[in-house]
């Protein structure tokens, strides 16, 4: 567990993350940077659901900076998992039997340390009270089922976004699917890290994904760089008014933090 959120339920905690498994093991252009990439795969560590939570699938991009300026892209799709070792349900139902002893005993220190307040201010709907910590709270290994988050990513030398994150979708659909795809996970793997080249300057690559074919494009030499982030999404999280503003700031060469989860 990371040391700076013990306050929180453990459900809302995060654990430390690693790598499971990375192809090809090496390349001599793009080493792999494995404390990068883990952390930036999950940037706020490993996360635990239940059946309760959303578990819907996200995508996000980062990039990797080398000292010598070239960058390298990472597309990354986290979803979420059924546990299936008993250890660590069991390991998680232990870890809120004590929060709820500790809030238990926080809750009997600010009332009077008597039954009848507590009874009362359960009784009164207090948010902090005994009852609505246990009924919203809580995981039961004989009840609930517990999912941890995973995730799969692409690195690439250029920003296909889209390409990639189609890749990535279809992969996972065929991983959940209850219907097997019709060749082993693994030759699409190798087929989109040995067999599908990088396309020309100024042309576009079609190729095959998992279930339906996918197309990227690369600008020529006398175009844009390639930039294939959907800038309706940019509108939808800055708004008109604030994308303005930015671009001001661009325009007149200032300094600019974006921050955000």
């Amino acid at each position: 567990v990371t040391g700076e959120n013990f306050d929180q339920s453990p459900l809302r905690r995060t654990f430390k993350s690693k790598v499971l498994a990375h192809y090809p093991q090496n390349i001599e252009w793009n080493p792999f940077d494995q404390d990068a990439v883990n952390m930036l795969c999950m940037p706020k560590g490993l996360s635990f659901r239940t059946q309760a939570d959303n578990r819907d699938p996200q995508l996000h991009s980062f990039i990797i900076t080398r000292e010598d300026g070239s960058r390298t892209y990472g597309f990354v799709l986290t979803f979420y998992e059924e546990v299936t070792s008993k250890q660590i349900c069991t390991a998680m139902q232990t870890l809120y039997q004590m929060h709820n002893a500790e809030q238990y005993s926080s809750v009997c220190a600010s009332s009077s340390c008597s039954m009848d307040s507590l009874a009362s201010s359960i009784d009164e709907g207090d948010a902090t009270s005994l009852a609505k910590l246990q009924r919203y709270n809580s995981y039961d290994i004989s009840r609930d089922t517990l999912y941890v988050s995973k995730c799969i990513c692409l690195i690439t030398p250029l920003p296909f976004m889209q390409a990639c994150k189609k890749f990535l979708i279809q992969l996972y659909k065929a991983v959940t699917s209850q219907q097997p795809p019709p060749l082993p996970l693994e030759s699409y793997i190798h087929n989109i890290l040995y067999e599908v080249p990088l396309p020309p300057p100024g042309r576009s690559l079609k190729f095959y994904g998992v279930y339906e074919p996918i197309i990227c494009q690369r600008p020529g030499p006398n175009e844009l760089p390639l930039s294939d982030y959907p800038l309706r999404e940019v509108f939808e999280l800055l708004g008109l008014e604030n994308l303005v503003q930015v671009f001001t700031c661009v325009l007149l060469e200032m300094q600019i933090l974006l921050y955000s989860q």
